[in-house]
């Protein structure tokens, strides 16, 4: 049996690492951010603080995560989209994917996630170099599909347009409990208001 990433290893290695973000996550929604220290998180999961910073080297990766993953997911969605498919759709369709993985894992903690983000200058910091990242990976991709002129300029701005729909769709999806469940449905009605209605 193997025991490298893929392995054994690499299951408990994660699930440790979800259940520290779990607990952190509870506490910076409960008490905030600022207020609860690597410490106190590390004490409750039964760990040391230096066993904490092995998982996440900063307090606030507890919250953000690993946005290579997420990157590597929206760029690998955006890629299977049909070529002929418009790009905004195939853009909707990407990031609807990524969040519909993102449903596999504790749909609670995502949404405290959020709004301790939203509610935390340095995770909305944090959070802007994240999408910067995807940004960067996705920009590329939509340039090639569009023809024209101002390739690079409609590709940024469609990219950016995508990713403000994608942080209102998570908001509402984490804050407003009549907006439902269902948070790639969330994502497509929100990117509905900026695409082709009629």
């Amino acid at each position: 049996m193997s025991d490298g990433p893929s392995g054994l290893r690499g299951i408990t290695r994660d699930a440790v690492r979800a259940r520290i973000a779990a607990v952190a996550v509870e506490r910076f929604d409960t008490d905030g951010f600022e207020n609860v220290t690597v410490e106190q998180v590390a004490a409750e999961v039964g760990i040391s603080a230096r066993s904490f910073h092995r998982y996440f080297p900063a307090k606030e990766d507890a919250v953000i995560g690993d946005p290579a993953r997420h990157r590597q997911a929206l760029a690998d969605a955006f890629r299977a989209r049909p070529d002929d498919e418009p790009v905004w759709s195939a853009l909707r369709e990407a990031f609807a994917e990524m969040l519909a993985r993102g449903g596999e894992d504790d749909p609670e903690t995502g949404r405290r996630s959020v709004r301790v983000m939203t509610r935390t200058a340095s995770l909305r910091a944090r959070n802007l170099e994240k999408h910067q990242t995807w940004a960067d990976a996705l920009t590329p991709l939509v340039t090639d599909r569009l023809g024209g002129t101002d390739r690079d300029l409609r590709a940024r701005t469609l990219v950016q347009a995508a990713l403000g729909c994608f942080d209102v769709a998570v908001t509402t999806w984490a804050t407003d409990e009549g907006a439902g469940a269902d948070a790639p449905a969330i994502l497509r009605r929100a990117f509905d208001v900026l695409g082709p209605t009629r």
